[in-house]
Formats: structure tokens, C-alpha cells, sequence
């Protein structure tokens, strides 16, 4: 892949614009992950030690575009960074259209790009006052390279030199070793409520692996074909699809499953085999059999891609498939394992795992989307800058 890296961009005393995702999740204005913030450590340090004037974007969370909220301001991640770079003079400004001063060695970190109107539709003008900024833009925030916006495509467009920092690199590198010639056998988990938000992937990720493992509600859609799955979520509208595709692939779907079963208000939980399921029964987990078969196969890969729990993890009665599968896929040192999306990155934050899995992804649909095989428009963006020396 042709583009402009920042270890071959001469950024030393020069004005740069970094695009971060330090779109973390907050409760009351307090940071409850900093996983995202840690990864932009790498960019900013590597700029720090060149004197760079550095200039920071970023998102967070989902405000109505042009208006202020405090709940979605940056102001919380910038105590958390002058904390960090303690020996760092830290701005913070709101207006990107008002005049500022820095000096080498200094940051500036705008308030959040979704405040400003024109940010999601990439707005030309929005784009170019973005890239007046600087000398040098640093694309750093995979988690965004799915999305065509002013911070995150327009202005790499419209500055004199665009390039990919470590993390954005990093990504691609280690998303591109699990889906072009990755050792064999490769085995995918795909967890997740819905089929329909992840059908193109699954139909991908079916071509490429040896074997697909489903769960949650996906596995349900799976499990519809021959069996009644009682109130268990599933997408009607996706059984004739997941049977051609159930022909096709060696697909793996539970052959029991933890169920709740609600009757005078009263719950009861029960391990049955899936092709037993009762019209008032919801599934919640995989089962006991289902999950030893998995752990064989894991134990057994040399690949393996991971997105989505199989089961209602953020309970603890319905977590144990979840949890298995995850220590198997951190248990497996002979394999590459590659996970990704929000809630995986909650499981692996849950079971304490990090360590033990070869490359965590810190995008959510960027990382789907690039398995699934589209370049994304932040991708095409750095091609299309690609300076060739």
C-alpha cells in the first residue's frame, strides 16, 4: 500500500496537524478507558522529540453538530493529557477560526470537530481552514478512517503534505497480515445481535477462513434455518441468506445453549441442546458441548480473527461462552489473534486479556469495514498524497 508515512516525513520544527480518536467512553465528564488516549502516546512523543508545533483533532461521542455540549467536550481529556506531559505547555481552544500562537515543543488541542458545522458532510471550507493549520497533516485515528468527514479525509486532501502516523500504520499492517496469506488454519469468531449489520463481513470472512464460528444473535439467524429458537433475537429476513451460506462454509453453530425461561415472573436458566428450544425460551449463551467443540478448534489455529461476544456478556450468568472463548484465543501462543469492535474491547478489558492477544484493533466499523475488504476513505485519501521520492 503506497502512502506517506510519518517516519519518512521530515516533521522536525514544522507545524503539524494530528488527527486522534480519543473518542473515549466518559460518565460525568470523567474518562472510564484511556485505552484510546495511550495509543495517540506513540504520535505525540515522536513529535515532541522533533520540536514540532503540534495541532490536535479529534471527535467525541455524537453531539448535534454546530452546537456546544458540555457532556462531549474534549476539556476532560486535556486534564488528562497535561497530567501526562506534565513538562508540556497543553492549549485548549474552541474556535478554530480565531488566531493562535504556539512555539515548538507546544500543543494545541481544539475542541471536539463535531462541534463545528460542515465536520461530518466534509465541508470544502470546513476542510481547508483545517489544513491552514498546518504544514504537515498526521492521520492517526484509525477508529475514523471509515468515515469521509472535514478532519478526517477533506483536509488531508487539501494539505501540501499528508501522511499515515504509527498507529493508523500499525493497524493496516496487522490487518492486512490476518486477511492476505495468514498461516492456516484460520478460524473467525463473530459474535453480535445482529446479522444484517454484519452479513458482508461474514459473507467475506467466510471466503477467507477455514472455519467461522457464530454466536449471539448471529448464530440464532444460523439456527433458524432448521430450528424454533422460541423469543431468541434473530433476522427473518436473513435466514434463506445464512442457509446458502451455512451450504457453502464450514460454519459452526451451537448444539446447545443457556436459556432463560420466564413464566409467572418468575426466571429459570437452563442449559438445553438448540434443536429443544421452547417457544417461551430465550437463548442468552452458548452451551457446555458447543463451547468444548470451539475451544478444540481455537486450540487447533494459526489465525485467528475475533470480533463480537457470543453470548449476553455484560450479565454474569450468561458470560461463561464469552469468557471460554476468550481465554482459549488468549491460551493459543502459536497463533496470530487479531481483535477488534467496541465490545470485544470490553470483553478483553473484562477477562484482562490485552497482553495475550497479538494485535488489539482500535477501530469499531473501520475494522470491520477493512476486513471486509473496502479501503477506506482516509486510506484513499493517503494514496492519493502518496509522494513517490
Amino acid at each position: 500500500m503506497l502512502i506517506n508515512k510519518i517516519k519518512n516525513i521530515n516533521i522536525y520544527k514544522k507545524k503539524i496537524l494530528i488527527r486522534l480518536d480519543l473518542n473515549v467512553p466518559m460518565k460525568k465528564n470523567i474518562i472510564t478507558s484511556n485505552e484510546r488516549i495511550k495509543s495517540s502516546f506513540k504520535v505525540i512523543k515522536f513529535a515532541l522529540k522533533n520540536k514540532a508545533k503540534i495541532i490536535i483533532l479529534s471527535h467525541l461521542g455524537r453531539p448535534t453538530e454546530g452546537f456546544f455540549e458540555k457532556k462531549y467536550s474534549l476539556f476532560p481529556i486535556v486534564q488528562y493529557l497535561r497530567k501526562k506531559f506534565k513538562n508540556t505547555n497543553i492549549y485548549f481552544k474552541k474556535d478554530i477560526y480565531k488566531k493562535f500562537k504556539i512555539n515548538y515543543g507546544e500543543i494545541l488541542i481544539f475542541e471536539n470537530v463535531r462541534f463545528n458545522k460542515g465536520e461530518k458532510k466534509n465541508d470544502e471550507k470546513l476542510a481547508k481552514k483545517y489544513a491552514s493549520l498546518c504544514d504537515i497533516f498526521i492521520m492517526d485515528a484509525f477508529g475514523t478512517a471509515h468515515r469521509k468527514e472535514a478532519s478526517t479525509y477533506g483536509v488531508g486532501i487539501f494539505s501540501k503534505i499528508s501522511c499515515a502516523g504509527p498507529l493508523l500504520t500499525s493497524e493496516i499492517k496487522s490487518l492486512q497480515k490476518s486477511i492476505k496469506n495468514p498461516k492456516r488454519p484460520l478460524v473467525t469468531i463473530l459474535g453480535g445481535s445482529k446479522i444484517s449489520t454484519k452479513f458482508n463481513i461474514l459473507k467475506n470472512l467466510c471466503k477467507i477462513s477455514d472455519t467461522v464460528i457464530v454466536g449471539g444473535g448471529i448464530a440464532n439467524t444460523f439456527l433458524a434455518i432448521n430450528n424454533n429458537i422460541g423469543k431468541s433475537i434473530c433476522e427473518k429476513n436473513f435466514i434463506n441468506l445464512a442457509k446458502q451460506l451455512k451450504k457453502k462454509y464450514n460454519i459452526i453453530i451451537p448444539i446447545d445453549s443457556k436459556i432463560i425461561k420466564i413464566t409467572k415472573n418468575i426466571k429459570k436458566y437452563k442449559i438445553k441442546n438448540s434443536n429443544s428450544i421452547k417457544k417461551n425460551e430465550e437463548i442468552m449463551d452458548i452451551g457446555n458441548k458447543s463451547i468444548q467443540i470451539i475451544e478444540k478448534i481455537i486450540k487447533k489455529a494459526k489465525t485467528i480473527i475475533w470480533n463480537g461476544p457470543v453470548g449476553v456478556f455484560e450479565s454474569s450468568k450468561f458470560r461463561n461462552g464469552t469468557k471460554k472463548i476468550a481465554r482459549a484465543i488468549a491460551n493459543n501462543k502459536k497463533s496470530f489473534s487479531l481483535a477488534g469492535g467496541g465490545d470485544t474491547l470490553a470483553v478483553i478489558n473484562m477477562f484482562k486479556i490485552k497482553n495475550k492477544i497479538s494485535y488489539v484493533s482500535t477501530g469499531g466499523g473501520a475494522f470491520l469495514e477493512f476486513i471486509e475488504g473496502k479501503t477506506l476513505p482516509a486510506i484513499k485519501m493517503l494514496q492519493k498524497k502518496y509522494i513517490n521520492k
